[in-house]
């Protein structure tokens, strides 16, 4: 009965010790966190002889949020140069490049409705590379219409556009416009060509 009792109390004391740890990791020298986790963060630069491996070195914060507020990656510096010439642009013109040389499309932040759409439509050249500034707006993909620059849902940069009113009335408009795209392609406009996202 001694032994009964002692070995039960043996094992509810084992039950409630701590467990030995043991812990993986794949790299040598990294720093373990209060949280127990390894920190993986270099903010230093990497250069790989494959670009797509390569690792630029990171915003600060203030860039970043520069970034997100859509002012672009740019420095203080750098963007104080720029702001000359843009006193000077006229007030049409076309939407600066964002970072890495991206620009929007001829619509973004602009109502993106019927006649904006067959505007795009009508200068679309489908046998040039499709960009944010020439593609088929009523060309869908995976079942979603692109935005004012030819970004579909999910993929970067993407903007939800400002829609216009839908009733009955325009909607029947829309079905007659898409007939007749139907019915006269732009030469050259199949599948597969350059300015064809499918």
């Amino acid at each position: 009965m001694k032994l009964v009792l002692v070995s039960t109390l043996v094992a509810s004391a084992a039950a409630f010790s701590p467990a030995a740890q043991f812990g993986r990791t794949t790299a040598l020298n990294q720093h373990i966190g209060s949280g127990g986790m390894a920190d993986t963060r270099n903010p230093d630069a990497y250069q790989d002889e494959d670009p797509r491996k390569s690792i630029s070195a990171a915003p600060s914060f203030e860039e970043y949020l520069k970034q997100r507020a859509g002012g672009g990656g740019a420095a203080p510096a750098a963007a104080a140069p720029a702001a000359a010439p843009a006193a000077a642009a006229p007030a049409a013109a076309a939407p600066a490049a964002a970072e890495g040389g991206f620009t929007y499309g001829e619509y973004d932040d602009k109502l993106w409705d019927q006649v904006s759409k067959k505007d795009v439509y009508n200068k679309w050249d489908p046998n040039s590379p499709r960009s944010t500034r020439n593609f088929n707006p009523f060309e869908t993909f995976k079942g979603n219409s692109p935005d004012a620059s030819g970004i579909y849902p999910g993929e970067n940069r993407y903007k939800d556009p400002l829609r216009g009113d839908a009733n009955f009335q325009t909607m029947m408009a829309e079905k007659a416009d898409a007939e007749e795209r139907a019915a006269n392609p732009k030469p050259g406009s199949a599948p597969g060509c350059p300015g064809c996202k499918n």
